[in-house]
């Protein structure tokens, strides 16, 4: 069966939302990933030289931490895979917001590091919560047409979380606890809109007549396509793992730029995120494979640049944000691949595949800080890139058989 058949056959199953409802579904997404993506776990990074500080850690005891967010976001992904189904989009939606809100608030209120990597460790399950619920949503509920673009829109949450992040970081100054409980709060109110705004489980469209028979076909897990797309996402979140984590303290040490600059570029790499919610117009004007290729040789340049001139405050503001741009097409590219995989299962595919970003960056986080410990922080951006340039290889074949 095609991508479009499948697609069909699986919207077929519930009436497509209004239209106000799926600028409600798309804008509540984009909330959830804001806080649960940009700010429970994601700005772990943007806090890192002051968490170093404060708890005394080295690079790889912060690493280490930062690879705890990435395992739990595992964790949590696989949870979410298995319980969308059973349980709907709305409730697993809605307890990616709740942890967000209880990771955010334990790390404003740790008085140790172990107290610290608990609260990361939470904040980080929520990520994984809360991409599958909101692709299943939107693979259900959105009419056919507008399903990719409000799929990258509201993966392009990610980059407003990150835009949000630093501007509440500089106003709290030195005072990180403040903006961690800001953080909170935000979470709170995005929660609440999701509850309101994404929808539970739907009654069956009497117009489905092949539903009973699309839903006894066989389950295929791994079909053959799915492991050049898990191979390809597991590369773009080791390749990422080095920004992300130690992208605020090059710029500060082997930069050797004030705090203020540094969170200037986390603000422009959040805000540049945002472009990648054209992700989908991309895919649908080059196609897959050429938007892959593209974007994994420019997440190569920028991470490049920032191993050779973080010095440079021009080149390495105009690096983050290029990185942040790619960064959210390259997961927008991902995420359409993986619902063109698994078309009738895209909370299965979504959740896998996000899965595997997390596996490369929980891999890569703490290997990175080794390195960094050993051979300086420039030494884990090279290696970043070489493997941005090593998936380049790794694009989407020409069809794509699917589930």
């Amino acid at each position: 069966m095609s991508h479009t058949d499948h697609a069909s056959a699986t919207g077929a199953r519930a009436q497509p939302l209004s239209a106000r409802r799926t600028i409600g579904l798309a804008g509540a997404g984009l909330s959830l990933i804001a806080v649960s993506y940009g700010l429970a776990r994601f700005a772990y990074g943007l806090f890192m030289p002051a968490f170093r500080e404060s708890f005394d850690l080295t690079a790889g005891q912060a690493g280490t931490i930062a690879a705890t967010s990435y395992l739990a976001y595992c964790l949590g992904t696989v949870a979410a895979t298995v319980a969308t189904p059973r349980f709907g989009a709305r409730a697993v939606a809605v307890s990616a917001g709740a942890l967000a809100t209880t990771g955010t608030a334990l790390i404003a209120l740790s008085p140790t590091s172990l107290v610290l990597t608990a609260g990361v460790t939470v904040a980080g399950s929520s990520t994984g919560l809360a991409s599958p619920p909101l692709a299943h949503a939107i693979a259900v509920r959105v009419a056919p047409g507008y399903r990719d673009r409000v799929q990258t829109i509201v993966n392009a949450g990610t980059g407003l979380g990150v835009a949000v992040s630093g501007p509440v970081a500089l106003l709290a100054d030195d005072r990180w606890r403040a903006a961690w409980l800001t953080f909170a709060v935000i979470s709170v109110a995005a929660t609440v809109w999701v509850r309101f705004r994404v929808p539970g489980p739907a009654a069956p469209s009497s117009t489905s007549p092949r539903r009973a028979k699309d839903d006894d076909a066989p389950h295929v897990a791994f079909p053959s396509d799915a492991r050049r797309l898990f191979a390809a996402a597991a590369v773009v979140g080791a390749a990422t793992a080095a920004t992300w984590t130690f992208g605020q303290e090059l710029l500060e040490t082997a930069g050797g730029h004030s705090p203020t600059l540094a969170t200037i570029a986390w603000i422009v790499l959040g805000a540049c995120g945002l472009l990648g919610a054209a992700s989908g117009e991309l895919v649908s004007r080059a196609g897959l494979r050429r938007a892959w290729t593209v974007s994994m040789l420019a997440l190569c340049g920028a991470t490049a640049v920032l191993a050779a001139v973080p010095q440079q405050a021009t080149a390495a503001v105009g690096a983050s944000a290029v990185f942040g741009a790619v960064y959210i097409a390259l997961t927008g590219i991902l995420l359409i691949w993986s619902t063109r995989v698994y078309p009738a299962r895209p909370a299965t595919g979504v959740g896998l595949t996000f899965l595997m970003i997390a596996v490369g960056q929980s891999a890569g986080a703490p290997l990175l800080g080794v390195v960094a410990d050993r051979a300086g922080l420039a030494t884990s951006f090279w290696i970043s890139a070489g493997l941005a340039l090593a998936a380049a290889a790794l694009a989407p074949p020409g069809r794509i058989r699917t589930a």
